[in-house]
């Protein structure tokens, strides 16, 4: 098992924030790269249990909402597909793996900020857990960039 992580703070006040990524179903407003979502079986996108299909760099992949938290201002997904390894970022095979992110945002008194933290614990064969660990690395900044980004274009 290892865990990806980042935080940073996030120049919007957490309920901003917070409205835009607490429904699950709306990764693509403020994701990049994420081209289409759609919750499974009409659920609600804060249900817990909710599963969403969504189509990100070409692949499609399910999650199921786990945890959902408006007092906490959280959530956590798992996937419920192995994740496939990118063949691009990887030539060489590089075994699927199973996942679970989590999303917490915390007010920042000073200046109405928000702090995230995301974080993905991946559970890879042995042979593969630093390059699993290396993408989402990688990719959780860039996710988290894409946020802001998002929140930007709103207008904060």
């Amino acid at each position: 098992m290892t865990t990806a992580y980042y935080s940073t703070v996030l120049d919007y006040p957490l309920e901003t924030v917070w409205s835009l990524i607490r429904d699950f179903n709306n990764y693509p407003a403020y994701i990049e790269g994420v081209s289409e979502s759609l919750i499974e079986d009409d659920r609600g996108g804060d249900e817990v249990g909710a599963v969403r299909r969504f189509c990100y760099l070409g692949s499609s992949v399910r999650q199921r909402l786990a945890i959902h938290s408006d007092d906490a201002c959280l959530l956590t997904y798992a996937g419920l597909d192995p994740l496939p390894f990118p063949s691009a970022a990887a030539p060489n095979a590089v075994s699927p793996t199973a996942y679970e992110g989590t999303l917490h945002l915390l007010r920042i008194i000073e200046g109405n900020r928000t702090f995230i933290e995301w974080s993905v614990a991946l559970d890879p064969a042995p042979q593969d857990a630093e390059r699993w660990h290396a993408l989402f690395q990688s990719w959780i900044p860039d996710w988290t960039n894409s946020l802001a980004r998002a929140l930007a274009r709103r207008g904060g």
